[in-house]
C-alpha cells in the first residue's frame, strides 16, 4: 500500500509531539460574488495544515482554527484537515462548537481534506470498499459543518489505467453517498500517480460528474520520491524527488476541473518570492482558466521548522503571512 505523503508526515509528527464543471453548491462558496476593493479575482482561504506544528504541539486547539485564521491573518475561508480531529468525525458536540466558532468569526467552512482513510485507487475490490466506507463519516461531518465538499486522495499501485478505473469507481460511490446531503467529492494532486496532471485530468474527464472536481495544488507534482531511511521527520526531510511533473503544465491541466486551489509554499527569497514556484505565472494560468473561487494558502515550512529550529524555514504564522502577501501581490499583478 502506498504511504501517503501527508500520512507519513502525520505519523512522524504525532510521534514527536469552480469553472469547467457545473456545481449545485451555492455560488458564494465557489466564487467571489462581492469583490472587495482588493484587486483580486479570487477569495482567500487557509489550509489548516499551514498550522500543523501548532496543532501537534498542542499550542493551538482545533476549535480555535476559525478565530486564529480570522484575527491573525484576516482570512475568512477555512480548509479543514481531518487529521487534526480524526476522532471527531461523529462527535456532534465537537462539530457543533466548531461550526459555531466559524460563524462567530464570520468564516466560511469550505471543505474537509480527508487523509488516512484507505486507498481509493486500490486494485483490490475489498480493500477499496473498506476505504470508501471509511470516507462516509467525513461526508456526514462536512454536511454537519456546512461544507459543500470533501477532498480525497486517489492514489494506488498498478498500471495507470487500472488505477484510474478503480479511482473512478470509488469516486462514483462517494458521490452517490454525498448526493444525499449535497456534498461534492473533489480530488487533490497529492501523492503518486495523482501528481501526474494529465492522469488526474483524465480521471475527471472520464468520470464526467458535476459533483466532482480537483483541488489544484501548486507543489504536489512529485511522481517518484526516494524512500526515507527511517520513519522520522528528519529522514523524510532528506528525501529527494526523483521524477517531477511540470507544475505549470499540471495546473493548466487541472484548472478546467478545479473547485479549489492550494497556493503552496515552503521557503522565500529576499524579495518574498517563493523559491520553487513562479506565482505570477501560476496566477496567470488560474485567471486564464476563468476560475474565481477560493485560493487556499498552504504553507508547509513551519512543520519543518519544528524539527530544525535553525533552518531557513519560517514558523507557521510568519510563513502564512508571507504567503498571503505573495498571493495578493501575484493576484493583483495578473
Amino acid at each position: 500500500m502506498t504511504l501517503n505523503r501527508r500520512d507519513f508526515i502525520t505519523r512522524t509528527a504525532m510521534g514527536a509531539a469552480g469553472i469547467g464543471i457545473a456545481s449545485t453548491i451555492p455560488d458564494f462558496l465557489y466564487a467571489k460574488t462581492e469583490h472587495k476593493d482588493d484587486g483580486l479575482f479570487f477569495k482567500l482561504a487557509l489550509s489548516q495544515f499551514s498550522l500543523a506544528s501548532q496543532f501537534w504541539s498542542k499550542k493551538l486547539d482545533p476549535l480555535d482554527f476559525p478565530l486564529k485564521t480570522k484575527t491573525a491573518f484576516g482570512i475568512e475561508g477555512l480548509d479543514y484537515c481531518s487529521m487534526f480531529f480524526a476522532d471527531k468525525a461523529k462527535d456532534t458536540t465537537f462539530l457543533s462548537e466548531l461550526k459555531k466558532r466559524s460563524a462567530d468569526n464570520g468564516c466560511y467552512n469550505l471543505r474537509i481534506m480527508v487523509d488516512g482513510e484507505g486507498v481509493l485507487g486500490d486494485l483490490n475490490t475489498e480493500e477499496r470498499s473498506k476505504a470508501i466506507e471509511k470516507h462516509y463519516k467525513w461526508i456526514d461531518a462536512a454536511a454537519f459543518l456546512g461544507c459543500p465538499m470533501i477532498r480525497v486522495n486517489v492514489e494506488g499501485e498498478g498500471k495507470p489505467d487500472e488505477v484510474a478505473k478503480a479511482a473512478e469507481d470509488s469516486l462514483a460511490k462517494l458521490i452517490e453517498y454525498g448526493s444525499k446531503s449535497k456534498i461534492d467529492v473533489i480530488v487533490e494532486n497529492h501523492v503518486g500517480i495523482s501528481c501526474n496532471g494529465a492522469w488526474l485530468a483524465g480521471v475527471m474527464k472520464s468520470l464526467n460528474n458535476k459533483h466532482s472536481g480537483t483541488l489544484a495544488d501548486f507543489g504536489n507534482f512529485c511522481i517518484n520520491r526516494t524512500k526515507p531511511e527511517a520513519q522520522t521527520m528528519a529522514a523524510y526531510m532528506k528525501t529527494k524527488c526523483l521524477e517531477e511533473y511540470d507544475r505549470y503544465k499540471g495546473i493548466t491541466e487541472l484548472m478546467p476541473y478545479a473547485k479549489g486551489v492550494h497556493a503552496k509554499t515552503h521557503t522565500f527569497d529576499a524579495d518574498g518570492n517563493d523559491t520553487e514556484t513562479d506565482f505570477n505565472k501560476m496566477f496567470s494560468i488560474i485567471k486564464k482558466s476563468g476560475f474565481n473561487g477560493w485560493v487556499s494558502i498552504e504553507y508547509e515550512g513551519g512543520l519543518f521548522k519544528m524539527y530544525a529550529p535553525e533552518s531557513k524555514y519560517l514558523d507557521d504564522d510568519a510563513g502564512v503571512l508571507a504567503t498571503k502577501k505573495l498571493v495578493e501581490k501575484a493576484g493583483k499583478a495578473v
